[in-house]
């Protein structure tokens, strides 16, 4: 694999590169802006290690599959196995870091499938759809509750949401994932998008933030 999990100061976090979890319209305002019902329970789907791609200095993005949209979110890397019906504190022990990442989405590609009721992996698993930043130690943030995640893009902000706003707050919402199949050590979960998403065009300039606590500059390719 080109990705290996890596913490802010630089260290290596020794995991496999396991499967990404993704929570669908976990913030109703962007559900609302996607005209999406909000779910009576967390949406779930998987995205496959092998999108895995560091924000470091830049990253690709597809060309000739129509839009690629940002989401902004916030990322949990799981450290150790949780399967069947953890408590929140085992939940919380397990959790050994957090990162601002960007789910990707080719969001024409999506609708056509959508359309058709056809499963639409292929607009969230393509190579490169998950780009993921530095992770901050899990430790090192108490208020799970009070995380927030901000995107700008050439100078201006697009997302600026906080981990108070989700509809399934991080420990329940693992929980919940637990209840259907087993997280491993190496796991990420990304915990939904704030409303603000949009298009990504080759050349942009990204500052993407967990808010105090780290900050990265990267670019599309």
């Amino acid at each position: 694999m080109s990705y290996q999990h890596q913490y802010v100061d630089g260290t290596h976090i020794h995991f496999p590169l396991g499967k990404v979890v993704c929570i669908g319209r976990n913030y109703a305002e962007h559900a609302k802006e996607l005209n999406n019902p909000v779910p009576s329970e967390p949406l779930l789907f998987i995205k496959p290690g092998s999108c895995v791609v560091p924000l470091d200095d830049g990253f690709s993005i597809p060309e000739g599959r129509g839009a690629v949209h940002y989401e902004a979110e916030i990322a949990v890397l799981i450290g150790k196995p949780l399967s069947r019906s953890p408590d929140a504190e085992e939940v919380r022990d397990a959790i050994s870091g957090f990162a601002p990442a960007l789910d990707l989405t080719l969001r024409e590609v999506q609708a056509q499938l959508k359309e058709k009721g056809y499963p639409w992996e292929i607009a969230k698993s393509f190579d490169g759809a998950c780009v993921l930043a530095p992770f901050v130690p899990g430790d090192a943030i108490e208020a799970l509750q009070d995380i927030g995640i901000r995107l700008s893009i050439n100078g201006e902000v697009r997302q600026d949401g906080n981990s108070c706003d989700m509809l399934n707050p991080i420990l329940p919402l693992i929980q919940h994932i637990c209840g259907h199949f087993s997280l491993q050590p190496g796991d990420v979960i990304l915990t939904g998008t704030p409303v603000g998403v949009g298009p990504l065009y080759k050349g942009d300039e990204l500052v993407l933030e967990l808010v105090g606590h780290s900050s990265f500059t990267s670019r599309t390719l």
